[in-house]
């Protein structure tokens, strides 16, 4: 578990050193933040045994891939990308698999960049490559998440019919939510040099009159 922990933490230094680069140097951030999970050992062996795995440490290492956990999320899908393609391009990071779940959806409509990769630990006696699963996503697809694994847990994964065809279409209004606000953000930056240092408040105005069409193109639905 130590080795998963140090594994994880690489990657999470990583993250946060392009954190710090980003606010100290750049003009914009594409990392809103981070989470981290390991799991315990009482979770992986339920995953071995669902799985009909042998209980032995050559079997995890090789069949369970999602012990250690980096959870990135950004601003947009642009920045997505973005950062996978900063992290996986250092030298000392291999990727294993990639699966695109925002170019093909899941069909509950789960929306998600997932990568596996593996990365040097250095211990006091040797070098062990640790593999960590990264997910990198955007506010919306991380907000839509957090819903559908909550009404997962209350119902058991028994979930009524009606309530997973709401999902679905909730996670269609996140991707519209998304691709929404990329292009004002794309139109807000290219607005930028025409409106100058001292129109903040005309540009300010610009920006509501864009988020007041994006409302009243949903039927006057607020997003949270």
């Amino acid at each position: 578990m130590m080795e998963y922990k140090f594994g994880m933490d690489e990657i999470e230094t990583k993250i946060s050193i392009l954190q710090e680069e980003f606010t100290h140097l750049h003009d914009y951030n594409p990392i809103e933040h981070v989470l981290t999970r390991l799991k315990t050992p009482e979770s992986i062996l339920e995953k071995t045994r669902r799985r009909g795995l042998d209980p032995s440490f050559e079997a995890i290492r090789d069949n369970i891939t999602d012990i250690a956990g980096v959870r990135v999320t950004c601003s947009f899908v642009r920045d997505v990308y973005q950062v996978y393609d900063m992290l996986s391009s250092q030298p000392d990071i291999e990727v294993m698999a990639v699966k695109d779940y925002i170019e093909h959806p899941k069909p509950n409509g789960y929306r998600s960049l997932h990568a596996l990769v593996r990365v040097p630990v250095h211990l006091s006696d040797r070098v062990v490559p640790v593999t960590v699963e990264m997910q990198l996503r955007t506010v919306a697809m991380d907000f839509w998440a957090s819903l559908e694994h909550k009404i997962y847990y209350k119902y058991r994964e028994d979930v009524p019919q009606d309530l997973l065809q709401q999902l679905q279409d909730a996670a269609q209004t996140a991707a519209d939510l998304d691709a929404r606000m990329e292009r004002l953000h794309v139109q807000i930056n290219s607005h930028k040099d025409s409106f100058g240092q001292s129109s903040g408040t005309e540009l300010a105005d610009h920006v509501v009159q864009q988020l007041h069409e994006m409302r009243e193109s949903q039927g006057g639905r607020r997003f949270v």
